[in-house]
């Protein structure tokens, strides 16, 4: 597990969405995992859920990769997927309380 130093493998951001991803870095590169979330917002028209959710409950699958992302879109709608046992996590709202979890 680690994370890779190639933009759009691990960590991506435009004016659609930014992402950072963890996990089996070479899995990450070959889907280009960060990029791909963006991605299917801007040309699939899916949203920030779904994009995420395919992308590290379907792709990396796949291909045997494992781990989850941090992805936020341009509205604030910020999701936490992963396909692993946990995943050490958290976000906060400038208005609401921190949220940080491990499993589930």
């Amino acid at each position: 597990m680690g994370d890779t130093p190639l933009v759009g493998a691990g960590c991506y951001a435009d004016d659609v969405a930014a992402v950072s991803a963890t996990g089996t870095g070479e899995m990450f590169i070959r889907t280009v995992a960060a990029h791909d979330v963006s991605a299917q917002m801007r040309y699939a028209g899916l949203s920030l859920e779904e994009s995420a959710r395919r992308v590290v409950m379907e792709k990396l699958p796949a291909i045997g990769g494992r781990g989850g992302l941090i992805a936020v879109d341009r509205a604030g709608n910020i999701t936490l997927p992963f396909n692993t046992e946990g995943m050490y996590r958290g976000f906060a709202h400038a208005s609401g309380p921190v949220t940080v979890a491990i499993y589930g």
